[in-house]
């Protein structure tokens, strides 16, 4: 193998990383992967020193630019989490490596095809395992509760196969192409035996998890540091069961809304829906005191202007199943966005987007009005006065661009936020009321939607 080529390969995919990381920055890693596939092979099967030695200088390259010291932090977090569902379900802890190739330990993880949080589930396989997904709660995002739905995909694949290397398979491309493989192969049932007959990305992705394992593992001999989470690793739980906005709490108990995202990933539009069924919220455990004190205030602070238009809702829309709660609204693709976004913003697949509109494909082109038939888990969003239920992202448009005008206008404050990795205008602007992507566009003077990781743009704040 020429070892020059692969080092000017792997320097050339670590650009793509800083530009793109996320669930695509590890399909560029898989990409890279067929080329060293022979070495792989030979260190799982106990290859000469030689080219173990030559396999894990390449390794290391790879690793010190994929920002391993970032997942090794976040490890410390969510591995804790994940090691106890695995115990609990008698599962080999080491599939927890799984979620390092995944999602690189990002449980807001969005792949360009809807694959969401840290086990990259799709909505209908998570649906499938029970997990609630709508336009308020994504539990694919639960660390928890995802990590449950994986154990049970693993138990049942694992019940089927009786091999991990072929549960591992799987849950990259399906049971299908698996068994499609193994007929191929004329009916062998070791990973290796079918591995001409899988497709491409799958032959990369056994690999990449055994990768995977010797980069959590070894880190030391390579000189990597953990880099410190800046999560706090004692958290507990409340039950919530009343509406409630994450800014109430930041704002009462003095916790950084950030915090209270990262900890509570699932609630996509900062609101925990408890006036419909009772949610939990995570809370750094020196707060859960703070908060059953003050919990009576909590609920009522800034209610108006955060809440006051979050009400129950048992209507249903006459096109639905019945008992279905639904609110028919209209979305305007704006700069940026796809199917899949708009789909995983709103819990519903491309696939509804398309039979909804009439589209034949998943292009769909800015300025375009979509016809979307929005599952809130049981909320609707109206006027303060409860004036009957309609819903426009055109008209919430233009309401948070007003709101984001004033906003601007009479404090002339702002907060800067530094882009992180998988970042966009869009997904920043989800995270302050009264922001949206145009807005943020315009504020920060920018020709394009585009943004990098690293760069710092000012954020407009009541």
């Amino acid at each position: 193998m020429d070892t020059v080529k692969l080092r000017t390969d792997i320097e050339h995919a670590t650009e793509c990383l800083y530009q793109n990381r996320g669930q695509d920055g590890l399909e560029a890693v898989r990409n890279l992967l067929p080329q060293f596939q022979e070495m792989i092979q030979a260190i799982y099967a106990g290859a000469d020193s030689a080219r173990a030695l030559e396999f894990l200088e390449v390794l290391k390259t790879l690793i010190e630019n994929y920002q391993a010291q970032d997942m090794l932090g976040m490890a410390d977090f969510y591995f804790p989490i994940i090691e106890q569902v695995l115990d609990e379900h008698g599962l080999p802890i080491e599939l927890k490596y799984l979620a390092v190739v995944e999602s690189a330990l990002n449980p807001v993880a969005l792949s360009r095809v809807g694959a969401c949080g840290l086990w990259q589930f799709m909505l209908p396989t998570g649906k499938s395992y029970g997990l609630e997904i709508n336009s308020l709660v994504d539990e694919r995002r639960d660390p928890l509760k995802a990590t449950e739905a994986a154990c049970k995909y693993f138990k049942d694949m694992y019940a089927i196969y009786g091999d991990w290397n072929l549960v591992l398979a799987s849950y990259n491309c399906g049971p299908g192409n698996v068994n499609k493989a193994i007929r191929r192969s004329g009916g062998k049932t070791d990973f290796w035996d079918i591995f001409p007959y899988l497709p491409k990305e799958t032959r990369s992705y056994v690999p990449l998890f055994i990768a995977a394992n010797y980069v959590m593992n070894y880190y030391c001999e390579h000189n990597i540091c953990p880099m410190q989470t800046s999560l706090p690793l004692a958290t507990d739980t409340v039950m919530v069961n009343n509406a409630l906005h994450l800014q109430q709490v930041s704002d009462l108990l003095q916790v950084d809304i950030e915090t209270l995202r990262a900890l509570n990933p699932q609630y996509k539009r900062d609101i925990v829906p408890g006036n419909t069924r009772p949610s939990v919220l995570k809370l750094p455990a020196a707060e859960t005191y703070a908060f059953i004190d003050k919990e009576d205030t909590v609920y009522t602070h800034r209610i108006e202007e955060l809440l006051a238009n979050c009400i129950s809702a048992n209507n249903s829309n006459g096109s639905l199943p019945s008992g279905a709660t639904r609110e028919k609204i209209t979305h305007v693709v704006l700069s940026g966005e796809n199917l899949y976004t708009i789909a995983n913003r709103y819990g519903v697949t491309a696939k509804d987007i398309r039979k909804w509109n009439g589209l034949g494909s998943n292009r769909v082109a800015k300025g375009k009005r979509l016809r979307l038939y929005v599952d809130n888990g049981g909320v609707a969003f109206a006027s303060a006065a409860k004036t009957p239920v309609k819903s426009t992202a055109t008209t919430t448009k233009k309401s948070a661009s007003v709101a984001t005008k004033q906003i601007a206008s009479a404090n002339k404050d702002f907060v800067s936020y530094k882009v992180k990795s998988g970042d966009s205008l869009y997904s920043i602007s989800k995270k302050y009321p009264g922001v949206t992507a145009s807005s943020l566009q315009k504020v920060n003077g920018l020709s394009s939607p585009d943004i990098r990781p690293g760069q710092v743009l000012k954020i407009p704040v009541g």
